[in-house]
């Protein structure tokens, strides 16, 4: 059961969101102007908007446990880079402002000869983390909003160590669209860059966090990090997720959108300015009741632009925020305000073993090997209401994915497999003559490498390879190398 494509979302909520005078594509515009912007009628500033969090003294921090944190260590490797390597540029229609236009890069490129142990980018960012063999973090990209955490708003193009980081060992880290996490080996979270509907966390509504500040936030120790494009989730090490941020579409799963009008003509949102547990898992059963679910327990999630895909304990998935063109896999578009089942793999008998977002898709690895996608990874043509396997990966042993805007990068056995609708700008890295592939295309220059993470921008690629596989390091010291 497919559907042909319809508008993200309702016509009111897309008038509101555009901006006719900004230089962005939709999904990476830098200003989402807000009806209302949270002022009062007089222009001053609503007490909602301004509300400040008051929060107790921070718990101390303890190192988490050596067999966790070994999780966090998938092996070390080189960085390779391909697509758009102009950060100014990235989601752009022109390159009116730019000071610095770069070559797009359509074939994977060595970056820097550093050793990574893992790297962090999102499907609406241009900027990207590095985590280095000393769990150091290094970050590079676009910084207009000080996302990078350097305390500026400087593009940076080689990847840069963050110095407010560099007496705690950085283990894990998340990209929004101008905003970052980091999580530290004592379960603890900074945040830097835009933080106009809080998705830092810190607990009030600074415009613009310049440097890594601890999140407001005193619960159980964080085992992992995720942003969406203007919010942020967390999980705690007893299983509970917490979110903060935008609300607009139920994506912090505290069932509402956060709409409230300042006057008769103004609408702003009630921002989570500090992370909120999520208190209800739910599903729908056929008449359409809602039944509560109890003793959920997250091991594991991903968040989208504007929506969210968990996986518990029993390795079922809720999903969860904007529902348009079927990504969150309920066969409906309608938004979810609270995390729901996804009946999908429970009527097929299948476990849910890692789940993976883009901008307006979601994927997800079942116990047997087998990915399904919903939603839609292209602009055009018909969506998947619900998850249905890709069967061009039927029995490949998938090591890692990468989701973008439109683009999907997996490292499966010893191969690379790209696919995503034009337009594209080299992050495929299929070469000059191919520069997108509506279906999934191995990259042939890559055949033959071991490459342990993929990780995706809005228009470019990360991959870490592992050099002490022979074959591995005799084609990545063959590869050209990106100089800056």
């Amino acid at each position: 059961m497919s559907s042909k494509r319809k508008p993200d979302g309702t016509k009111k909520a897309v008038k509101k969101r555009k901006n006719s005078e900004s230089n962005y594509d939709s999904d990476l515009s830098d200003e989402y102007p807000r009806a209302g912007g949270g002022t009062g009628a007089g222009g001053e500033p609503s007490a909602a908007a301004n509300r400040e969090v008051m929060v107790e003294e921070l718990r101390p921090m303890e190192k988490l446990p050596e067999e966790l944190l070994g999780a966090y260590d998938k092996g070390p490797g080189k960085l390779l880079i391909a697509g758009m390597v102009s950060w100014e540029m990235t989601g752009k229609r022109d390159s009116k402002g730019v000071t610095k236009i770069r070559p797009n890069l359509f074939s994977f490129h060595r970056f820097t000869g550093e050793t990574y142990r893992s790297a962090a980018s999102f499907c609406a960012a241009a900027h990207s983390v590095l985590i280095d063999t000393n769990w150091k973090a290094f970050t590079f990209g676009r910084n207009q909003l000080s996302q990078l955490g350097h305390g500026d708003t400087t593009t940076y193009e080689k990847p840069t160590q963050v110095a407010d980081l560099a007496d705690f060992n950085v283990i894990q880290a998340a990209c929004g669209r101008n905003h970052t996490l980091f999580l530290t080996d004592t379960g603890t979270v900074y945040a830097c860059g835009d933080n106009k509907s809080g998705q830092c966390g810190v607990g009030n509504k600074t415009p613009t966090i310049t440097s890594p500040t601890r999140i407001s936030y005193n619960g159980p120790p964080i085992i992992k990090v995720g942003c969406g494009a203007e919010f942020s989730v967390i999980l705690d090490i007893k299983g509970n997720l917490h979110t903060f941020g935008l609300p607009e579409y139920g994506q912090l799963g505290h069932n509402t959108d956060g709409r409230y009008f300042v006057n008769s003509t103004k609408m702003s949102f009630h921002f989570e300015l500090q992370p909120r547990k999520v208190l209800v898992y739910m599903e729908k059963n056929k008449e359409g009741h809602v039944l509560p679910i109890e003793n959920v327990n997250i091991i594991d999630f991903a968040c989208g632009n504007n929506h969210t895909v968990a996986i518990d304990s029993k390795n079922r998935a809720y999903s969860w925020g904007f529902g348009g063109i079927g990504r969150l896999g309920h066969a409906e578009q309608k938004d979810e305000m609270v995390p729901r089942l996804m009946k999908f793999f429970d009527t097929q008998n299948r476990k849910v073993m890692r789940v993976f977002c883009g901008s307006s898709y979601s994927l997800a690895i079942t116990d047997i090997g087998s990915l399904y996608l919903f939603g839609q990874n292209k602009k055009t043509g018909e969506a998947n209401m619900y998850p249905k396997p890709v069967q061009d990966l039927a029995g490949w042993n998938i090591t890692s994915i990468g989701t973008g805007y439109t683009s999907i990068v997996i490292s499966a056995d010893d191969s690379l497999i790209a696919w995503g609708a034009s337009p594209t700008y080299g992050e495929l890295g299929l070469g000059d003559l191919q520069k997108s592939s509506s279906t999934p295309k191995e990259v042939t220059r890559m055949e033959g490498m071991k490459i342990p993470m993929v990780t995706l921008g809005y228009s470019h690629t990360l991959l870490l390879v592992n050099t002490e596989h022979e074959k591995t390091k005799e084609k990545y010291d063959n590869l050209p190398e990106f100089v800056v």
